[in-house]
């Protein structure tokens, strides 16, 4: 009767533990949603704000720092820092900051935060310029296949694509 008792405990225990999303295989998978390093830096500290009000690629500062998404972003000043908390989701890149193109393919491949589009309001970062310039030529068709990739690979580890 014990030994049942503290068997049906330990089935409780990991109910709650999964239900509260505390395994940790669950806390990471939470990420893979968005492209980070290791110490969960997105698009490799550059400004997310910079790239709408400069409309070129600027290297953020540790000192201005916000997490959206699980993920840190580095601003440039404290300004772009506010935008970016009042109205993440405006600022974030597409597709959790993978290259645009590799997404568009069913793929999530890091990026060169110099290789970028503003389109329509939203940004998209590629993997170097080469990539850049051939994603550049057909955008549009591009994005819609992205957009159609998206949602299926969103929370797969990129190492499983």
């Amino acid at each position: 009767m014990r030994t049942k008792l503290m068997y049906a405990a330990i089935l409780l225990m990991a109910f709650i533990v999964t239900s509260c999303g505390l395994i940790p295989t669950q806390v990471s998978s939470s990420i893979e949603a968005v492209n980070v390093d290791e110490t969960t830096l997105a698009i490799k500290g550059y400004d997310p704000v910079a790239y709408f009000t400069k409309n070129t690629p600027t290297k953020g500062n540790s000192q201005f720092a916000a997490n959206y998404d699980g993920a840190t972003y580095w601003f440039s000043s404290a300004k772009h820092q506010k935008m970016f908390t009042s109205e993440p989701s405006k600022y974030a890149p597409q597709y959790g900051g993978y290259c645009a193109y590799g997404v568009s393919k069913g793929y999530k491949y890091d990026i060169d935060p110099e290789a970028f589009a503003v389109v329509d309001g939203k940004l998209y970062l590629n993997l170097n310029k080469k990539v850049q310039n051939i994603w550049s030529n057909d955008k549009q068709a591009l994005i819609v296949d992205a957009n159609g990739y998206w949602t299926n690979i969103e929370k797969t580890p990129s190492s499983e694509l």
